[in-house]
């Protein structure tokens, strides 16, 4: 278990970690190299962690939702990990669209969508990645025309998370110009005539989550399928991409968690030259250096969760530094367990080299870890020329 990571964090935020580590120890843990090798997408259990408050984390109660602050959130989301992080990754993106829709939906589309997506009795997906615009999202070419009766959308969405299974896509499409002032947000249902789905791709990790290419040719929504207003759609997105940065970093923390307590384990059992493993300094070393780096993480990470619960205007440059550092720790953290462990960390069975897998592609999703380093040096920047005008 980590260092006493609960010293500062209130009572309620304690029940609520507890209540997730005992959910990711009894329902995810047990099955989770079962889905991994089957590509398994656990919906039941899933529905099993909304029933539990866990699909509307920080949607409003007054919505239906937990209405739980980003901190409690993140804690929840790297207790879950300990279990399955490619599970609460995806709780997160369910998570993320259910806040949207709470946010700047409307009171009618609140009151259509988020009663089923709070359950979980419907499944949603945030779509912004198209095959040409990955980091540069602002650039989508995904299109929706306006017509006397919706929109009309064409283009494709690609590297979407529960595409073809979940039951609504919260999709980033040009109505505008050029630039991130032309993108809006719309609300798509997966009966909609004229989307289609690729076939699931073959993955590094993460395969106890499908992914697939979304393709949009003359797919038609009704007028109100529009989030927001038009234009806002790309603030959305990035407003979006906060949270979820967050919580990527929590899943990160929790799986490499995992995976540094299989490690310790195994080092007090293993034994080699006559005594344990554990007993060799080289080996006292690197444990302690995996936990130090963690703990590093895990704060940062709480620090960011409060820049982004009080609204400050570094919050975005602080979600940006936690998911850069808690990703990179998180893989590497999981990959020196790993090597703790030799050849039977190569083995599927002992779980490590899942998390090897799985943890690899946080350093790319929600903007790479190269563009999350772009958002903090603009910001860093930007601070220095405000502090200069200022004199």
């Amino acid at each position: 278990m980590p260092l006493d990571n609960a010293f500062d964090l209130p009572e309620d935020t304690r029940a609520l970690q507890e209540v997730a580590r005992d959910f990711a120890r009894d329902v995810l843990a047990p099955r989770a190299l079962e889905w991994d090798a089957a590509r398994h997408f656990p919906v039941e259990e899933m529905r099993q962690a909304a029933s539990l408050g866990m699909a509307a984390l920080y949607v409003r109660e007054e919505s239906g939702g937990s209405g739980l602050t980003r901190l409690d959130a993140a804690v929840v989301f790297e207790a879950l990990s300990t279990g399955c992080p490619v599970t609460a990754a995806f709780l997160s993106i369910h998570n993320m669209v259910a806040w949207m829709i709470d946010r700047w939906g409307s009171e009618a589309q609140r009151a259509e969508q988020l009663p089923s997506l709070v359950t979980m009795e419907r499944i949603a997906s945030y779509c912004l990645t198209e095959p040409g615009s990955g980091s540069d999202a602002a650039a989508l070419r995904t299109r929706a025309a306006r017509d006397n009766s919706g929109y009309v959308l064409n283009g494709s969405k690609q590297f979407i998370s529960g595409a073809g299974t979940s039951d609504l896509y919260l999709t980033m499409v040009r109505t505008g110009g050029e630039g991130p002032d032309g993108i809006s947000a719309l609300l798509v249902p997966k009966d909609t005539e004229g989307l289609s789905f690729g076939a699931n791709e073959k993955k590094m990790g993460w395969n106890a989550q499908p992914t697939r290419m979304m393709t949009f040719q003359d797919a038609r929504v009704s007028a109100d399928a529009l989030l927001g207003e038009e234009g806002q759609g790309f603030r959305m997105a990035m407003a979006g991409l906060d949270g979820g940065r967050l919580n990527i970093a929590a899943c990160s923390i929790g799986g490499a968690q995992r995976a540094l307590d299989i490690a310790l384990d195994y080092v007090r059992e293993r034994r080699a030259f006559g005594k344990p493993v554990a007993d060799f300094q080289a080996t006292q070393f690197r444990l302690a250096d995996m936990a130090t780096e963690l703990e590093a993480a895990r704060s940062l990470l709480w620090r960011a969760c409060a820049k982004l619960d009080s609204k400050a205007p570094d919050a975005g440059a602080f979600c940006a530094m936690a998911k850069r550092f808690a990703s990179d720790t998180g893989h590497r953290v999981a990959d020196e367990a790993l090597q703790l462990l030799g050849g039977y960390g190569y083995l599927h069975d002992y779980g490590v080299e899942k998390l090897v897998r799985d943890l690899r592609v946080h350093r790319i999703l929600e903007g790479t870890n190269e563009i999350m380093r772009v958002i903090v040096a603009r910001h860093l920047l930007g601070r220095r020329e405000s502090a200069r005008d200022s004199r």
